[in-house]
């Protein structure tokens, strides 16, 4: 049996380039019998943790009533988290860190996750992208029993779609297919 892989495309931009990582990812993990889901994290509603901890009082519950609840449960249940970014100013975007912030209200339910990270900016140097992907592995160090297993930073593409034809995209296939 497969596992359950869930895939957070922090990319405001569909078909950008690390969204077009994610894309090869997916290829790859479904054709080795995993059931995935890719969210784009831009296309949902995800307001700001407030720290206000009504979280703490009610269950986990959120005090913020938008698409997070429905996306937080995928997050418990599932066996794999795949964590993925533009690069701006040397972290991850605004959408998945948004996202990340809220898993607040539950994150000690978060256990046992296998991690991948991917990130892609314009700037080719690695140190860039080495930051986003430390902020990705602080969520990871949150979660109990959390395992990383494979890292994509991909620099030099800025123009959406300036991805397709690297070897970036046949790395990402083929760390979908190792899942």
């Amino acid at each position: 049996m497969g596992k359950r892989v869930l895939i957070l495309s922090g990319s405001p931009r569909k078909g950008g380039n690390s969204d077009l990582l994610c894309d090869e990812f997916m290829k790859g993990a479904l054709e080795s019998g995993n059931e995935v889901e890719k969210i784009r994290v831009s296309e949902k509603k995800i307001g700001y943790c407030r720290a206000c901890y009504y979280c703490t009082s009610h269950g986990g519950e959120c005090a913020v009533k938008d698409d997070m609840s429905e996306i937080m449960q995928k997050i418990i249940d599932c066996d794999v988290i795949v964590l993925a970014s533009p690069v701006y100013f040397y972290s991850i975007d605004a959408q998945l860190k948004t996202l990340i912030d809220r898993t607040v209200a539950r994150w000690t339910e978060v256990k046992n996750k296998e991690f991948y990270y991917i990130a892609a900016a314009a700037d080719k140097e690695q140190s860039s992208l080495e930051c986003t992907v430390q902020c990705m592995r602080g969520y990871a160090d949150c979660v109990e029993g959390a395992e990383e297993k494979g890292v994509i930073c991909a620099g030099g593409f800025y123009e959406p779609g300036a991805i397709k034809n690297s070897e970036y995209m046949k790395t990402a296939y083929d760390m979908g297919k190792r899942v």
